[in-house]
């Protein structure tokens, strides 16, 4: 039996396989790769633990797990299943079956549209929105009112990295929480 390791060293492990690119996608821009962590079998155990182990924690009444378009259904099946509860993606615009809210939402570059199942969520069920990346806080946003207009109540919203310079986390109320922050 391999010694237990901390959560910090976890985290330390996962952060040291993120990967980095200059100017993608344009000049200037440092790209975080959540890639390199996810082709690293140690890493994606230590990052299933980090986030299973931080909603036991923090959210421990939650009862289903939303993961935005696309990186977010990385996880969001993932630590629902270690949590026995239920999942659900939102989409963009015209990807779901069946009848659907919508809520549009701003970019850096232009605007998109997210739609979530009108069905996925019961109105007053506790959510946990899971995501990759917070940076202008703009999906997360969108995700939040989809969520409410379905009558759903969302307990947190947990982001294994958070590009800090920009702030996204102002635009959202509420909890929040980001493993990793750049």
């Amino acid at each position: 039996m391999s010694p237990s390791i901390s959560a910090e060293d976890k985290l330390d492990y996962v952060k040291s396989k993120i990967g980095e690119y200059a100017n993608f996608p344009k000049e200037g821009i440092l790209f975080r790769d959540i890639f390199g962590a996810l082709t690293d079998p140690q890493a994606c155990v230590y990052l299933r633990d980090l986030l299973v182990d931080h909603i036991r924690e923090s959210a421990p009444d939650a009862e289903i797990i939303v993961g935005l378009d696309s990186r977010g259904f990385l996880f969001n099946l993932l630590i629902a299943t270690e949590l026995g509860l239920g999942c659900a993606p939102i989409r963009k615009k015209g990807k779901l079956a069946g009848e659907v809210v919508s809520v549009e939402y701003k970019l850096e570059y232009g605007s998109d549209t997210f739609e979530m199942q009108k069905s996925a969520i019961r109105p007053g069920q506790k959510v946990v929105v899971v995501d990759d990346l917070l940076a202008t806080g703009g999906s997360l946003v969108a995700a939040t009112e989809l969520i409410r207009k379905v009558g759903g109540v969302v307990v947190e919203s947990l982001v294994v990295m958070e590009l800090v310079g920009l702030e996204g986390r102002k635009r959202l109320d509420g909890k929040v929480h980001s493993l990793i922050k750049y």
